[in-house]
């Protein structure tokens, strides 16, 4: 065996020509070596689309038609191009090969007939409808299925869905570019989700239980005496199932402890007896508060 492509018989300028020939004839689209005949075949093009849907739709999956931009072959010519009662032509380029030789001294390449653009055929009279394209631009609907929990960037493939191919090519496929949008309760993290849940600040001082939104319904949550801004209550299993999870995510709530407005004169007194008997033991009841305090001493200090 002669890795370098040399026999016994010594080195033949014609290898090295259909070895570059084999090279240059596959960097132009050419199978074989460029050896076989006949108009070049190729593949649609891929189409991309843009589907924005709820959160909801997107955890629970979501079936929906589209209607899409796509070539399609013409009717009036079958795709053939020519008018009506003409057919199209041998290229008398290429001869119907759809692509032509060139030899620069060793070097042997073919690349797509200049005149029939790799069809193998001339139109002299092309068709009205398609202008000689034998395709025509038209509109399609198609019913796609979103799968249940997915999320932002990922990609939906409906395979065959894409533009037609050329003489006698595969069509290309359909990419469906999933984007969620925002929602007014929830924001999303993987399978997990977040929501920020207001309590006033007396369930946070005495604790209780606090009705709190899931994405299929309503959950509860227990408050401990004394809970803070920002505390953030977990429950299991009410994000979201991922398309590739075996259990779903869980929802995480932000408790934010609102300050009362709009107070009546009688409000008010009750508070500034309740501040008063609190500043007693201010140390007991202000943890943070006292701990804060002694940061800035040391600061200024």
């Amino acid at each position: 065996v002669d890795p370098y492509g040399m026999g016994g018989g010594g080195f033949d300028p014609n290898d090295l020509g259909d070895i570059f020939g084999n090279i240059f004839g596959d960097i132009f689209g050419q199978q074989g070596g460029g050896r076989q005949g006949g108009p070049r075949v190729t593949r649609g093009a891929d189409l991309r689309y843009r589907m924005d849907v709820t959160l909801e739709q997107a955890a629970e999956g979501y079936k929906t038609e589209i209607r899409i931009p796509s070539w399609e072959v013409c009717e009036t010519c079958d795709g053939s191009g020519a008018k009506e009662g003409t057919q199209a032509t041998t290229c008398s380029t290429c001869h119907g090969a759809g692509s032509v030789n060139m030899r620069q001294g060793i070097f042997h390449m073919q690349q797509t007939c200049p005149t029939c653009h790799g069809s193998g055929k001339e139109i002299k009279d092309p068709c009205k409808s398609c202008d000689g394209v034998g395709r025509v631009r038209k509109h399609k609907t198609l019913e796609v299925e979103i799968p249940a929990g997915i999320d932002s960037g990922m990609r939906v493939r409906s395979a065959g869905n894409g533009e037609p191919g050329e003489n006698g090519g595969p069509p290309g496929d359909l990419y469906i570019d999933v984007m969620i949008k925002p929602h007014d309760i929830f924001t999303r993290d993987g399978d997990d989700l977040h929501c920020e849940v207001p309590m006033s600040f007396v369930t946070a001082a005495l604790g209780g239980t606090l009705t709190v939104p899931t994405l299929t319904g309503k959950g509860e949550i227990k408050i401990p005496e004394g809970t803070q801004t920002s505390k953030v209550f977990r429950l299991r299993g009410k994000g979201v199932k991922g398309v590739r999870a075996g259990y779903p995510g869980d929802l995480y709530c932000h408790v934010v402890v609102e300050t009362p407005v709009r107070l009546s004169d009688e409000q008010k007194d009750l508070l500034n007896k309740f501040a008063e008997s609190v500043d007693k033991d201010a140390e007991k009841h202000s943890p943070q508060n006292k701990s804060w305090g002694d940061r800035l001493r040391n600061f200024f200090s």
